[in-house]
C-alpha cells in the first residue's frame, strides 16, 4: 500500500493516523490493497466503479471493507482508519479506544438486562 497518496481529509486526521501507525509498528508495505465494485444505495456512480476498498493484513489475518462514500481516496482512508482500529484492538486493548467504548456499551447492557431480569422477578411474585 502507498500512502504517499493524498486522501480527501484534512492534514490533521491524516498526521493523527500515520502515527497511530508508525506507533503501533505497522508495516504499511504488508497491507494489500484491492478495489472491487461496490453495490446499494448510491445508483449507477456505486454500481459501475470499483470505489469499495478491502485492505488484509496478512501478520494478524484482519481483513475489511469499506464502501461508505464515492469517492475511492476517500474509502481508502476510511478503511486504512477501520484497519488500524482493528490492529490495535488486538495489539494494544490497553490503549485502544474504539475497545473501550464497546467495554462501556457492553457493561450498560448487561446493567439493563440485569435491571429488566429483577422486574420480571418482582411482578411473576406478585401475580
Amino acid at each position: 500500500m502507498n500512502l504517499n497518496e493524498r486522501f480527501d481529509v484534512s492534514e490533521s486526521k491524516q498526521k493523527a493516523l500515520l502515527e497511530k501507525i508508525k506507533l503501533l509498528g505497522i508495516d504499511v508495505q504488508k497491507i494489500e490493497e484491492n478495489f472491487v465494485r461496490g453495490g446499494g444505495k448510491g445508483g449507477q456512480k456505486i454500481n459501475k466503479t470499483s470505489n469499495c476498498v478491502q485492505l488484509f493484513y496478512p501478520p494478524l489475518q484482519i481483513s475489511v471493507r469499506v464502501q461508505r462514500e464515492r469517492k475511492r481516496s476517500l474509502n481508502r482512508f476510511l478503511a486504512l482508519r477501520e484497519l488500524v482500529d482493528q490492529i490495535e484492538m488486538r495489539a494494544s486493548p490497553e490503549t485502544s479506544e474504539r475497545l473501550k467504548a464497546y467495554q462501556k456499551i457492553r457493561k450498560q447492557k448487561d446493567r439493563r438486562e440485569r435491571r429488566a431480569r429483577e422486574g420480571e422477578k418482582d411482578r411473576g411474585t406478585q401475580a
